[in-house]
């Protein structure tokens, strides 16, 4: 690609053009198919059509270096880049953990032989990673875990059980944190790898509310790690570990706001148009109901904010060094507007929110619900609302440790 040395129209012009002749038009009216391919989900051929033209050419990670076969571009490209696709109604088909967590995290802290290995199949979204963090008796306090990892020479070996694992049966890889100091908390925590096709891992999904089961149980037994998946020093993890928090705080809160994940429902803008049709209006073409109206609008204002400020702290974070505590705060803030987003939708439409399975609900109306019932997660997963709370008062606003 040429180098536009700020060029940015000229950029603008190379990126419509590759664009119109790569971006498949069926795709537009299709937005779920090009979502659950950029989510590691079952593609299309025309989805996955796009998402290979994308890897190949790195613009599903745009800014990563191209070294690694990522875009190369620079933030402000980037931003051009996406504003060429939105147009045409095209999103990003490369994603999942690899992408929002793993890569970004791989950049910083790996080795060059790790990063030569791990991260051209991300940019190109040929293999699915997975987050072996949570335990059973280690949710909140993650660094109470007790996955063993033994020395044994020439490799690790690891035992123990993660929980709520997501994707962990469809994934080719798993980052990982095991003990390997028993005797010290935060500072016995390693950063793994790990193959999940090794011997002795096995995953099992766990149905949820909604009634879909993309977390597992994940056990490993006697699995043998090859040193060099080793990534950061020995006892070193836990300080990866926070970081790729802050990653993953950060792409969680974008879809949030957005309503671009699959497991959110309705985008806000969304959720007005689904009361009118449920509610109806007034003779002002107004929502007749005034209480839930004045709601909808209270939501697509604080929506609207969300949207500015995580965007401001996008650009904040690429002129230092990444994203900050600040994720925090984003996080917390994007889990309730997203909530609110899936309550409001359900109560417009009555007992028609109400539906699970039947020919009396359409499908739309089963969506709404097995949506909202999702949503309550959104506080859990990514660090729950409380632990977000607690980094704001500590790493944010400075405020003593109550302890």
């Amino acid at each position: 690609m040429a180098d536009f040395g700020g060029d940015l129209e000229g950029f603008r012009d190379e990126a419509r053009t590759w664009l119109a002749e790569n971006f498949l038009a069926a795709l537009k009216d299709d937005p779920a198919a090009q979502l659950a391919a950029s989510m590691g989900g079952r593609a299309s051929p025309d989805a996955a059509l796009w998402a290979r033209r994308m890897g190949e050419r790195g613009w599903g990670t745009p800014t990563w270096p191209k070294a690694y076969g990522g875009g190369g571009l620079t933030r402000t490209e980037a931003r051009v880049l996406a504003e060429e696709m939105a147009r045409i109604g095209a999103r990003n088909p490369i994603g999942g953990m690899g992408v929002m967590m793993f890569g970004p995290t791989l950049l910083e802290v790996g080795t060059e032989e790790q990063k030569q290995r791990h991260i051209p199949p991300i940019v190109r979204g040929e293999l699915r990673w997975c987050q072996g963090y949570s335990e059973p008796g280690s949710g909140s306090d993650l660094a109470s875990l007790q996955t063993k990892c033994e020395d044994k020479g020439d490799h690790w070996l690891i035992n123990g059980q993660k929980i709520w694992t997501s994707g962990a049966n469809l994934a080719d890889w798993c980052f990982c944190l095991v003990r390997t100091d028993p005797s010290r908390k935060h500072d016995g925590i390693s950063f793994v790898l790990i193959d999940m096709r090794t011997n002795g891992v096995e995953t099992r999904p766990i149905r949820l509310i909604n009634g879909t089961s993309p977390f597992c149980e994940t056990f490993f037994t006697d699995v043998k790690v090859p040193k060099e998946n080793l990534m950061g020093p020995l006892n070193g993890g836990w300080t990866i570990a926070k970081r790729l928090l802050q990653f993953e705080r950060e792409n969680i809160s974008a879809s949030l706001g957005s309503g671009a994940s699959p497991t959110l429902g309705q985008a806000s803008g969304k959720v007005d148009a689904t009361a009118r049709q449920y509610v109806g209006v007034d003779e002002d073409d107004r929502l007749a109901d005034g209480d839930l109206r004045e709601r909808i609008v209270l939501h697509q204002m604080e929506n609207r904010a969300f949207q500015l400020t995580t965007r401001r702290a996008t650009l904040e974070a690429s002129s230092n060094q990444g994203p900050s505590a600040a994720t925090s705060i984003m996080k917390y803030a994007g889990a309730k507007i997203a909530q609110d987003r899936t309550e409001l939708a359900v109560e417009a439409m009555g007992r028609r929110g109400l539906g699970w399975e039947g020919d009396g609900f359409e499908a739309s109306e089963l969506a709404a619900t097995r949506a909202w019932l999702r949503s309550k997660a959104n506080s859990i997963e990514g660090g729950t609302s409380e632990i977000n709370l607690n980094v704001v008062s500590k790493r944010v606003l400075g405020l003593p440790d109550p302890k």
